[in-house]
C-alpha cells in the first residue's frame, strides 16, 4: 500500500512539473504576440493641456492621479494576491497568486494565474488580450484543460473590457491621447469609449468624493455559461489608493457580476508588486 501511494504521488509531481514546463512555454507564447504588436505611446510625457473640454469628474481624476510633465506608461509588470470565486451556484472562495503583463498601445495583457483548489493541486488560468484576440484557457496543473476560449468576438470584447478597467492600474492609457472617448453623465461619473480593431467597448466610470474612480462597469459583458455566453452587467470596485512611481492607483479591488438575485463577486485581489515600463525608457518625474 505505501509502494502505491509512493507511485501516486511520484505521478502527480511528474505530471504538475510537465504541466508547469507546458504552461511556461503558453506564458512565453502569448507574451511574445504581445510584445510583437507593441506600439510607439505618443506623446511621451503627460501633458494637461489635452484635459480642456473633458468632464469635470474626468479633468480632476487625472490633476489627482497624474502629475503634468510625468512619463506616459508604456507597459506594467503586476502581481496579485487574493480569492476566486469557482463555485457555480455557490461561492466557493479560493486563493490564487497571479503575475499580469501589459503592453499599454497596441492594448495588450496577459494575466497568468494559479488558483489552489485543494492542497498540492491548482488550476493555472490565462486571461489574455492580444492583436484583437481573447483567450481565457485553463488547466489543471497547467496540464490538462478545463476551459479553453478564444477566437470569438464575445471573448475578444470581455477581454479588452478587462484591459479598459484594469487601467486604474495604469491610468496614463486613459487620456484623450490614447483613443479614450470621454462623454459627461453627471458630477460624479462619466463614459468613457475605447475602439480597438472591430471593437468598440463603452464603460461607465463612478469617481468618488476625493475625485478617484471607484467603480467601473459595463451595462453588457459576456458571461460564460455552460457553453453559451449570456450577456450580463458587470462591475468592478476599487480602493485603497496610493502613490506608486508618481502615479495614484488602487492597490484592492473586487469584480462581480450583477445578476437578478444580486451581485455576485467573483474575483477579490490585491497588488503585491508593480513595476512599470515608461514610453522611451524615460524614468519618473521627481515630486509628490
Amino acid at each position: 500500500m505505501a509502494g502505491g501511494i509512493v507511485m501516486a504521488l511520484a505521478a502527480m509531481f511528474a505530471a504538475s512539473a510537465f504541466g508547469a514546463h507546458r504552461w511556461t512555454q503558453e506564458t512565453q507564447r502569448l507574451r511574445g504576440r504581445i510584445e510583437a504588436n507593441r506600439s510607439p505611446v505618443e506623446p511621451q510625457r503627460i501633458d494637461f493641456r489635452e484635459l480642456d473640454g473633458l468632464p469635470i469628474p474626468v479633468q480632476r481624476y487625472f490633476r489627482r492621479v497624474l502629475k503634468e510633465g510625468g512619463p506616459m506608461v508604456s507597459g506594467v509588470r503586476v502581481r496579485h494576491r487574493g480569492t476566486f470565486d469557482t463555485g457555480t451556484t455557490e461561492a466557493r472562495w479560493k486563493p490564487f497568486t497571479s503575475e499580469q503583463c501589459v503592453v499599454t498601445r497596441r492594448p495588450g495583457f496577459d494575466w497568468d494565474g494559479r488558483i489552489g483548489v485543494m492542497p498540492g493541486l491548482s488550476v493555472r488560468v490565462h486571461d489574455t488580450y492580444v492583436a484583437g484576440e481573447g483567450v481565457l484557457h485553463a488547466a489543471l496543473l497547467g496540464l490538462f484543460t478545463v476551459a479553453d476560449l478564444r477566437g470569438s468576438h464575445e471573448v475578444a470584447e470581455g477581454e479588452l473590457m478587462r484591459f479598459f478597467a484594469d487601467a486604474v492600474w495604469y491610468p496614463t492609457a486613459l487620456l484623450p491621447s490614447q483613443g479614450v472617448r470621454w462623454e459627461a453623465v453627471d458630477a460624479h461619473s462619466a463614459r468613457g469609449t475605447l475602439v480597438d480593431g472591430e471593437i468598440v467597448l463603452t464603460m461607465l466610470f463612478r469617481f468618488g468624493q476625493e475625485g478617484l474612480i471607484e467603480s467601473v462597469s459595463a451595462d453588457a459583458r459576456n458571461r460564460s455559461v455552460g457553453d453559451r455566453f449570456v450577456p450580463t452587467p458587470w462591475l468592478g470596485r476599487f480602493r485603497n489608493y496610493a502613490l506608486r512611481s508618481d502615479m495614484r492607483i488602487p492597490l484592492e479591488g473586487e469584480v462581480a457580476w450583477l445578476l437578478p438575485e444580486g451581485a455576485k463577486p467573483y474575483w477579490r485581489g490585491r497588488i503585491t508588486e508593480i513595476r512599470y515600463e515608461f514610453a522611451e525608457g524615460l524614468p519618473p518625474s521627481r515630486g509628490h
